[in-house]
């Protein structure tokens, strides 16, 4: 069978088997306080234990620990992965013993904490002072970056489907390469001369 065909099958299965055995990661279970970082920024819910995650805006190392703000999503039920929304359950700040490096946990990067609400701490966006909960954090996992596959089926390189041809037909599922019909259309044949004047 013509490998070209299996390969997408192959992935499409990897993937459906691998979301199949989602876990969340060991050191992120457990039990914590269904509590937002917005509705913590108040401040009053110190020693609560909250497992958060979110994509980095900033990590900051300090002398003793390091501190890495972060926009904060909805997690997923199945790993705890902070899910691809446009929403946001409001920012917070995990501090934790040790150096991070700024390099790996890089603006944009996906993490996922677990640890006990201490206070709020400010800090500016723009101008505005905004109140990040601070997490004592226990755990700070972060995720690998995702692999975003191509789906686009070219049929024009493939030479067992050969052009107007997608992945599942001669329609296509996937983008579609038929080439419309060129019609032509000529103009009329000149009218035949006169014939020569008799005489």
């Amino acid at each position: 069978m013509n490998t070209r065909v299996l390969n997408p099958l192959v992935i499409a299965l990897g993937t459906v088997l691998l979301a199949s055995c989602a876990t969340v990661p060991k050191e992120l279970a457990g039990t914590y306080a269904e509590i937002t970082p917005q509705q913590a920024s108040s401040g009053n819910v110190s020693g609560s234990s909250v497992r958060w995650g979110g994509q980095i805006i900033q990590t900051e190392p300090g002398p003793h620990d390091t501190c890495i703000y972060v926009l904060g999503k909805p997690l997923a039920s199945d790993d705890a992965r902070p899910e691809m929304s446009r929403d946001s359950t409001g920012r917070f700040v995990a501090c934790k013993e040790g150096f991070y490096d700024p390099e790996v946990y890089a603006k944009g990067r996906e993490v996922t904490v677990t640890g006990v609400l201490q206070g709020v701490v400010t800090h500016k966006v723009g101008d505005y002072e905004y109140p990040y909960p601070r997490v004592n954090a226990a755990a700070i996992h972060l995720w690998p970056i995702p692999v975003v596959y191509n789906r686009a089926y070219n049929a024009w390189n493939d030479p067992f489907w050969g052009p107007g041809w997608g992945a599942w037909g001669p329609w296509g599922y996937d983008p579609f390469w038929y080439a419309p019909p060129v019609i032509v259309v000529r103009p009329p044949p000149p009218p035949p001369p006169p014939p020569p004047p008799k005489g």
